[in-house]
């Protein structure tokens, strides 16, 4: 997988490549937030005509996931896992598990969806 940081680096690049978000972090307490970005490297030509209608599925599905709509994000997991091949398929993974904890443990209203990873 080719992960980029930021946005600006992700809408520079979203120029030629179709570049998916991914998560955001905060590596520090009070530190800025960095958001995580994939490069898709090649896309099957069969599916070219679904790019963009795909595209706007994940970001729905990140948009939805803020909001703790799980019910969307597991529908919208069936139609994108295997799409965009195995490296977006492990994220995936990764996000639906999180989101079948968060069905068991609300993480609660103040949680935004941003990864705190603090560095003692």
């Amino acid at each position: 997988m080719n992960i980029i940081f930021g946005r600006d680096q992700a809408a520079l690049l979203g120029k030629t490549y179709t570049v998916l978000e991914l998560d955001t972090i905060r590596i520090a307490k009070d530190g800025p937030e960095i958001t995580a970005f994939c490069v898709v490297d090649s896309i099957p030509i069969l599916q070219m005509h679904k790019v963009t209608e795909m595209e706007e599925l994940h970001q729905n599905l990140l948009v939805e996931y803020r909001k703790q709509n799980w019910n969307y994000c597991n529908q919208a997991l069936e139609h994108l896992v295997g799409f965009w091949g195995q490296d977006m398929d492990t994220f995936y993974e990764n996000l639906k598990a999180r989101i079948d904890e968060f069905e068991h443990n609300e993480p609660g209203p103040e949680w935004n969806g941003i990864i705190e990873k603090i560095v003692q």
